[in-house]
């Protein structure tokens, strides 16, 4: 079967498989979120406050800047005392030198990769992370798997947006609806499902509402061919296709 052929194949309904993966990468691909909430907590205690549960839970999957907001709110500092980029290279220095030391994956994220790749899906990296912090993250995850990357400092506005799912899809080819978004956090599955992509969420440090566009999982482990076809197919009815 040729390229061409096999990529049309793929992308017909009635096959009932994506034409295109978008995947998130923090706690989704990387078990990076306990390394940003080392660098979050860090920056709380230089202004002289605990980072609290609900504070950190509020700025899973956030763009740097929205979670920098956050946590200043929370300090009671005020706007004009604020230096959101002195704190964001702060925090982006830490987490890089965080990254370096090394990177585990989440529980299936390598064999699901994979998996897609062995299906001739071609697949997006679609995080807030900054570039500058992804390019140290894509030396563990392998640049090569992705036919295009997109990052929170690359698109007007981050998740929970959906310019980076609106930016990814556009860049492979295909409207949203023909993609499957792959999330872990609130902001994340909300950034993907107001783009239009039907959404497997697989949380990982907090819970993700339920809502349309979303089909759920516990895990990435022993993610199958048909798991796929399933999360799928069986939402994208709830959007037009292409």
């Amino acid at each position: 079967m040729t390229d061409t052929a096999d990529s049309a194949l793929r992308a017909d309904p009635a096959l009932r498989l994506p034409a295109a993966v978008l995947w998130d990468m923090d706690g989704t691909l990387l078990d990076s979120e306990p390394i940003w909430e080392i660098a979050m907590t860090g920056l709380a205690a230089r202004h002289g406050m605990a980072m609290t549960p609900q504070l950190r839970e509020s700025t899973l999957g956030n763009s740097l800047p929205d979670a920098l907001a956050k946590l200043h709110d929370a300090a009671g500092i005020p706007p004009e005392d604020r230096d959101p980029d002195a704190d964001g290279r702060w925090t982006l220095d830490r987490v890089t030198e965080l990254f370096d030391e090394g990177l585990p994956w989440r529980p299936g994220a390598l064999e699901a990769l994979d998996l897609v790749a062995g299906a001739g899906i071609p697949m997006a990296l679609v995080t807030n992370t900054v570039r500058e912090a992804a390019e140290v993250a894509l030396e563990t995850i392998g640049r090569h798997r992705f036919a295009t990357t997109v990052c929170g400092d690359e698109v007007a506005v981050g998740k929970p947006a959906p310019d980076p799912y609106l930016r990814a899809a556009e860049l492979l080819g295909f409207s949203t609806a023909q993609c499957l978004a792959v999330e872990d956090s609130p902001t994340g599955a909300a950034a993907a499902t107001a783009a239009g992509c039907p959404t497997l969420v697989v949380p990982s440090a907090a819970a993700v509402p339920t809502g349309g566009l979303r089909t759920f999982r516990t895990s990435l482990v022993d993610l199958a061919r048909d798991d796929l076809a399933s999360a799928w197919a069986g939402l994208r009815g709830a959007v037009r296709m292409a």
